[in-house]
């Protein structure tokens, strides 16, 4: 796999990634079609581990790591799709580029990591003053009283960055080497059985007849792409390119996402969620390269 192609896989997939959520939970119930998605990606990702001969670790440090995985898979993929039932797929993805900043507060939390530089502090308020422009306008209407249950959708997907960020700041506590394929299946295994304790509880049944392609080829994509080559895609460029450009994946999918939901699902674009997203986007940059001399970056051929 190329650098470049691995780089633009990555963009793709957690572009299309809320989206394909928003369709697979249409007509299959959200608990199924996220358990669903993850058992699409296990099966596929064991047999590529058999066919390539990949050894899975079974040791404490990969329990442990599986483990804090998990926080990140099951709680961030349950809350994604209870957010999916209430705001747009641009919406969750906007709101999940604030990941990295919340990664960095945790991580001085957790692995004491250096605490942030004034310009650092500008840019989380840079981004919180976008994503409160986003937030009132869905939240509130002309009249300033609640106008649906949008904030339902917002504090889900809040919910989900931050057991997202918290499992990414976790996992790198974790000292071990470990095969990027390897670690994804052994995290998924270990997310499964909570996905499905979740669906006996809140839904438990299997209405065949109600289910449409669109919402079944949307959990096959994302079991095959979302859950499995994507991760696969990301650890490599991870791997290969540095993290200053790794680190644009971030602030490209909010915007590509938001343009596939308003062409695909007819997802409204306000001006002030333009405006609000041009403040989360500014905020992720100078988070990422604020305070930083320039250096020329390039992407390997």
């Amino acid at each position: 796999m190329s650098v470049p192609a691995a780089y633009f896989a990555v963009v793709l997939i957690w572009s299309t990634t809320p989206l394909g959520i928003t369709w697979s939970s249409e007509t299959v119930n959200p608990t199924l079609a996220v358990l669903a998605r993850m058992v699409i990606a296990v099966v596929l990702g064991w047999l590529i581990l058999k066919v390539s001969k990949i050894e899975l670790p079974l040791n404490r440090q990969a329990f442990k790591l599986y483990g804090y995985s998990t926080i990140g898979i099951f709680g961030g993929m349950s809350f994604a799709y209870v957010a999916a039932q209430y705001i747009s797929s641009g919406l969750i993805s906007l709101i999940f580029g604030l990941a990295p900043i919340l990664s960095g507060i945790l991580a001085q939390k957790i692995l004491n990591e250096p605490k942030f530089s004034k310009t650092k502090k500008f840019a989380l308020l840079f981004a919180m003053v976008g994503l409160a422009i986003v937030c009132y306008d869905k939240v509130f209407a002309q009249t300033g009283a609640l106008s649906s249950d949008s904030y339902l959708g917002i504090a889900a997907v809040l919910c989900a960055v931050f057991f997202f960020s918290i499992s990414g700041v976790l996992v790198k506590s974790v000292d071990i080497k470990i095969n990027a394929l390897a670690s994804t299946v052994g995290s998924l295994v270990f997310s499964i059985p909570f996905f499905v304790a979740v669906w006996l509880v809140f839904d438990g049944t299997l209405p065949v007849d109600e289910w449409e392609t669109k919402s079944l080829l949307a959990i096959l994509y994302l079991g095959v792409f979302g859950s499995l080559i994507g991760f696969i895609a990301y650890y490599y460029v991870l791997q290969k390119l540095d993290a200053s450009t790794v680190a644009l994946i971030t602030m490209i999918t909010p915007v590509i996402a938001i343009c596939f939901g308003a062409l695909l699902n007819n997802e409204t674009v306000t001006d002030n969620l333009i405006i609000g997203a041009s403040f989360v986007m500014g905020g992720l940059a100078l988070y990422q390269w604020g305070g930083r001399k320039r250096t020329k970056v390039t992407v390997p051929t």
